[in-house]
C-alpha cells in the first residue's frame, strides 16, 4: 500500500479522499503547502501525492495548475469526491447553543443557507481540519465548526448536522501524482499544457487538430504565463490515451502548431454520477479508477 502526501493536517478533505481511494489503512504524509506534496514525492518521503485541482462550484485552484507546469510529476489518476460538509461542536454542545461558526471562507460560502437559517455569525479560518483540532483543544460552548466527517471522528467532536452544503453538486477533483506513468486503461483521459503562437487563428488551428479527429475535449482553461507578461498557457483535457492512433496524430499536429506542449499524463478516467445515482448519503462519496503498473509517456517541449 503506498504512502500518499496531501496538503493540510489530519482530518482534511484531501485525507478523506486518500482513504476512500486507496483504503482506510493508507499511510499519509501531511504537508503545509501544495508545493510540499511535490517535495514529499520527489524526495521519497511519499510514494504518491494527492493534488486538489478544481471544485465544481468554486472553479480551479490557480496554484495547483501553476505547479503542474513548474514541476514534472506525472498524473497517475483522477479522483472526484463528493464534498459533504459536517457541522460539529464540542462534546455536549447542541445546535441551539451555537452562535458562531468557523471554517474556511469557501466552506462557509457553500453552507450559507444553513448558516443563515440558524443566524450564526461566520468566522473564516485558513483550514477546516485545523478549525476542528483547535475547537477540540479549546472547547467553546457557542462555537461550531464546518469540516469533514473524518475530522469530527479524529478530534472527537459531536456531529450536529451532516450534509449542510447548499448545492448537491459539490465535487472536488484531485490528481494522483507520481514519478511513473500509470498503465493504459480501457477508458482514459489525457491532460496537457500548450501555448498558442501569436498568429491569427492559432488557437483555432491548435484545437482543430482534436476536432478533425473527433476527439472530445473535456476541459480547456487559460492561465497567464508567469515568465512572459500577457502571454497565456492553455490547460487541456481530452478523452483518450496519448497512444491511441487518433490522439497521437492530434498531438503531433499540435506540436507543429503550438509554441510549447507539455504532457501531464494519460490516466484512468473517473466518472461523476448524479447524487441520486450514488450509494447512500452517509458520507463523502468518491468515484475513481484503480492504479496498477506504469507505462511510458513522452514529454513534448517546443519553443
Amino acid at each position: 500500500m503506498p504512502t500518499v502526501a496531501f496538503q493540510g493536517i489530519t482530518g482534511a478533505y484531501s485525507e478523506s479522499a486518500i482513504f476512500q481511494f486507496f483504503g482506510a489503512e493508507t499511510k499519509t504524509v501531511s504537508c503545509q503547502t501544495l508545493e510540499g506534496i511535490y517535495e514529499a514525492v520527489e524526495t521519497g518521503r511519499a510514494d504518491l501525492g494527492l493534488l486538489p485541482v478544481e471544485n465544481a462550484l468554486a472553479g480551479s485552484l490557480p496554484r495547483a495548475y501553476e505547479l503542474l507546469m513548474e514541476r514534472d510529476l506525472r498524473i497517475r489518476a483522477e479522483v472526484i469526491m463528493h464534498i459533504q460538509h459536517t457541522l460539529m461542536a464540542a462534546p455536549g454542545v447542541k445546535l441551539s447553543d451555537l452562535k458562531r461558526v468557523r471554517s474556511t471562507q469557501l466552506s462557509l460560502n457553500q453552507c450559507e443557507k444553513f448558516i443563515n437559517r440558524y443566524g450564526l455569525e461566520q468566522f473564516p479560518a485558513s483550514d477546516t481540519a485545523s478549525s476542528a483540532r483547535d475547537l477540540a483543544a479549546h472547547p467553546e460552548p457557542d462555537l461550531g465548526v464546518i469540516a469533514s466527517k473524518l475530522a469530527a471522528q479524529i478530534y472527537k467532536l459531536d456531529i450536529l448536522e451532516e450534509e449542510i452544503e447548499d448545492a448537491a453538486f459539490n465535487y472536488t477533483r484531485f490528481f494522483v501524482l507520481g514519478r511513473e506513468d500509470p498503465p493504459r486503461a480501457q477508458r482514459s483521459k489525457t491532460s496537457l499544457i500548450f501555448s498558442a503562437r501569436h498568429l491569427p487563428g492559432s488557437l483555432y488551428h491548435c484545437l482543430g487538430e482534436f476536432a478533425e479527429r473527433n476527439i472530445n475535449l473535456t476541459k480547456i482553461e487559460s492561465r497567464p504565463r508567469r515568465d512572459r507578461p500577457w502571454q497565456y498557457l492553455f490547460y487541456l483535457d481530452f478523452e483518450g490515451h496519448w497512444q491511441d492512433p487518433a490522439a497521437e496524430a492530434a498531438l503531433l499536429g499540435l506540436l507543429r502548431r503550438a509554441g510549447f506542449v507539455k504532457m501531464l499524463g494519460s490516466y484512468p478516467m473517473a466518472t461523476t454520477p448524479h447524487p441520486e445515482e450514488a450509494k447512500g448519503r452517509g458520507g463523502e462519496e468518491l468515484w475513481s479508477s484503480n492504479l496498477d503498473e506504469p507505462s511510458d509517456l513522452p514529454t513534448f517541449k517546443r519553443g
